[in-house]
């Protein structure tokens, strides 16, 4: 197998991240629940992007692109942290956005404001135009361009979390389960082939917050993944774990996940957000309620960041 030290990567985050014991989530939950501050990765909000981007970027740079396009819905915390890293590295981000969530100058628009950023809206139900769109824009501009999936999440993205997980097998604290927020399914694949890799009696669960087929998804995205690593290791469908954490749809806050937000927040002093964390964390108490976890397990929910949205949608 190929080391992940062999690939072209820019320093962007700020890493390793700290993982901590959630002592009173862990007696709400029965069991030892810990925190990967994926929040911490330092640039923009921080948030678990900036790992996929340290890969994803220095592609871009290796390939001599000026701009670099990537798409999401209108508060993507992806977009905006690609927007950040790329102003980090005198790159122009150009992001063409799914006119879908929350508008106006809040949340992570806000921020992509004050990058000065050249942020586009299309009123599309996928985002096959989007990509079409940016190779309009990007040829009609004369210069090298770079396309980045939403959510950075291809097989090459995905090499942040199989990274990631090769820290978290060097900071002293063996894992039954790792739970994580899935919305685009690369940080799940990453995470999953990781475990495969460096962790293999860990359990990795993604908690769906949107409704797309991540069952197959997922998978096929560490199959990519595993070309680029030159490993023969076996994905099987079954073996790749979800939860549905979706509630009423995408970028719509569910009553499980804001309930999930006033417990981390009383309880642990730690903000989630509506889209993603939240709603993975929700999962999460649910799962520890229905008796999936044992007490003498130990937990670990990936905090992925998001608190640009935190400030764009309502939680009641």
């Amino acid at each position: 197998m190929k080391s992940l030290d062999s690939f072209k990567r820019i320093k962007l985050g700020t890493l390793p991240t700290p993982i901590h014991r959630l002592d009173n989530i862990s007696r709400i939950c029965g069991t030892n629940v810990w925190i990967k501050r994926d929040d911490l990765t330092g640039i923009g909000l921080g948030g678990n992007k900036v790992r996929k981007l340290e890969f994803l970027l220095a592609d871009a740079k290796e390939q001599g692109a000026e701009i670099v396009f990537t798409t999401g819905q209108a508060q993507s915390n992806h977009a905006m942290l690609t927007a950040a890293c790329c102003r980090r590295l005198g790159m122009e981000p150009i992001l063409i956005l799914k006119k879908r969530g929350v508008m106006g100058k809040k949340g992570n628009l806000l921020l992509e404001s004050l990058m000065d950023t050249d942020v586009r809206f299309m009123d599309v139900p996928t985002y096959d135009s989007i990509y079409e769109e940016m190779d309009r824009v990007g040829k009609a501009s004369g210069k090298k361009y770079y396309k980045i999936p939403c959510g950075g999440s291809n097989g090459l993205g995905a090499l942040g979390y199989v990274d990631c997980i090769n820290e978290i097998s060097k900071q002293g604290q063996a894992f039954d389960y790792i739970v994580c927020p899935e919305g685009s399914g690369g940080t799940h694949a990453g995470l999953s082939l990781g475990a495969k890799l460096f962790m293999p009696e860990t359990t990795v669960i993604g908690a769906k917050v949107d409704t797309d087929p991540f069952e197959q998804i997922t998978p096929e995205i560490m199959r990519e993944a595993c070309k680029l690593l030159e490993t023969d290791t076996k994905i099987n469908d079954d073996e790749v774990y979800h939860v549905d954490a979706a509630g009423p749809g995408y970028a719509i806050p569910s009553e499980e996940g804001n309930e999930a937000i006033k417990i981390m927040a009383h309880n642990e002093g730690l903000f989630l957000d509506p889209v993603y964390t939240g709603k993975a964390f929700g999962a999460l108490l649910k799962m520890a309620r229905e008796g999936r976890f044992k007490p003498d397990d130990n937990v670990l929910f990936i905090y992925s960041g998001g608190a640009g949205g935190l400030f764009a949608i309502d939680v009641e």
